[in-house]
């Protein structure tokens, strides 16, 4: 019987090679560091759920995307396939040992069983976001300026596109088909997928031609902010608190971000975002230069998540988002807007291999100036050299430092691989030199 196993990954996951994985880090990194200049502080939460916590309010798309199974214990469990109801989950048992609002991110693996494409995995990394404990018209546009900051800081420019779940429930409660509310929402979500004729079709079958035409107007509406809102408005029967909050993100972020009032901020109808828990403010974020790779960071206002995991039914009032950074990742490649895979300016050559200590010491003194650098562990000759060039070269780093006879207070070698030149430096002067490099 053979021995050999064929390695594999299943379809729809990936290994990442260490130059794919540093720009994936550093992208988060940046990603983090927007989070918590706004305030918002990090969580964790399991991988595996029980089913009935991530069933609980998901709708009957998510049940047969996720990935289900039983454990030794016959538990009924399942991978999280987002982060949204397990941070609901998390909302209900911490929630006398948090502070409201309380504004948490959080970045982490998801799974769905779902068809892959450009930027969709099975596997894939969410960075999530959310103002929990107020229903605040404040929280709802920190979110949205959060995106918009987000995105300027990664380099892109984009739309946000909004609308109101309200809005829409009170349009269908003006038709009198509320009741088929949840499957109308879902009907429509996939109208960006399948296109206008198929999405007519779906909503005739739930509600009749006349109606489906009726609901077809209202998602279609065009036209500027406010010449879309009046419209909509109008369809949904008049004034109404939904059309005003509205109206008031739309002043915000133009006081916050001094642009004109319509741009980067559109009013898009059609955006009802599929899953059940969203109740107000809805958004997706397109990319300017690459609308056709769909939204890259979608999210909504949830006020009756939480409350499924509590015994009281306490409703509490929760906006965030998530950007899907896998999609992001393919979206800035094909941008050519990806980070360079840079992980060590600089390797310390091992001359002699009973020097290790001292090489590691000299490290460290690089490492203390903030100075990233590599020590090699294989030794070689004067003459073996160029051995360690090409393979600091091949690692992605611009300098060798050679140490000298004495690696902790000799005169060392600094060699330029781009330039292919070396120069003779104190240890002081050669940590300035490359500090002021990274400078």
């Amino acid at each position: 019987m053979s021995s050999y196993i064929e390695p594999k990954v299943l379809k729809g996951f990936r290994d990442f090679l260490p130059d794919a994985e540093i720009v994936r880090r550093s992208l988060t990194e940046n990603i983090e560091n927007t989070f918590r200049s706004f305030g918002f502080v990090p969580i964790d939460t399991p991988a595996i759920e029980y089913t009935e916590i991530l069933l609980g309010k998901g709708g009957g798309e998510t049940e047969k995307q996720i990935y289900r199974f039983k454990d030794n214990g016959e538990r009924d469990i399942a991978l999280r396939f987002d982060l949204t109801v397990p941070f609901a989950r998390f909302t209900a048992m911490h929630k006398t040992e948090l502070t409201f609002p309380f504004k948490r991110y959080h970045i982490g693996k998801v799974w769905r069983g779902e068809n892959t494409q450009r930027g969709r995995y099975r596997e894939f990394t969410q960075c999530d976001f959310d103002i929990i404990g107020s229903d605040s018209l404040s929280a709802d546009f920190e979110i949205i300026l959060l995106i918009y900051t987000t995105m300027k800081n990664l380099g892109v420019d984009v739309t946000i596109h909004v609308n109101h779940r309200g809005l829409f429930n009170r349009f269908l409660s003006h038709i009198g088909q509320s009741e088929k509310s949840v499957e109308i929402l879902r009907a429509v979500d996939k109208l960006g997928k399948i296109g206008e004729d198929e999405t007519l079709k779906s909503i005739t079958e739930l509600t009749g031609e006349e109606n489906a035409k009726k609901i077809l107007e209202f998602i279609s509406a065009k036209g500027g902010f406010s010449q879309t809102l009046e419209r909509l408005t109008e369809l949904s029967g008049g004034s109404c608190p939904e059309a005003q909050r509205l109206t008031s993100l739309r002043q915000c972020m133009a006081e916050a971000i001094g642009c004109d009032k319509s741009d980067p901020f559109v009013l898009n109808p059609s955006i009802t975002r599929g899953l059940d828990y969203y109740t107000g403010v809805v958004f997706e974020t397109f990319l300017n230069e690459l609308p056709d790779i769909g939204s890259i960071c979608s999210g909504g206002r949830y006020d009756n998540l939480a409350g499924l995991y509590s015994k009281s039914k306490e409703s509490i009032s929760g906006v965030g988002t998530s950007i899907g950074l896998d999609r992001m990742i393919a979206a800035l490649e094909a941008l050519n807007k990806l980070p360079a895979a840079q992980s060590c300016l600089v390797a310390i050559a091992c001359v002699n291999i009973e020097d290790s200590g001292k090489y590691q010491a000299l490290a460290q003194k690089l490492r203390q100036a903030e100075i990233p650098c590599e020590v090699f562990t294989e030794d070689c000759d004067e003459k073996q050299i160029v051995k360690q060039f090409i393979l600091a070269e091949k690692k992605g780093m611009r300098y060798v430092l050679i140490p000298g006879e004495n690696p902790s207070s000799s005169p060392v070698t600094l060699r330029d691989l781009s330039a292919r030149q070396n120069i003779e430096l104190s240890i002081d002067e050669a940590i300035n030199k490359l500090k002021n490099i990274l400078r």
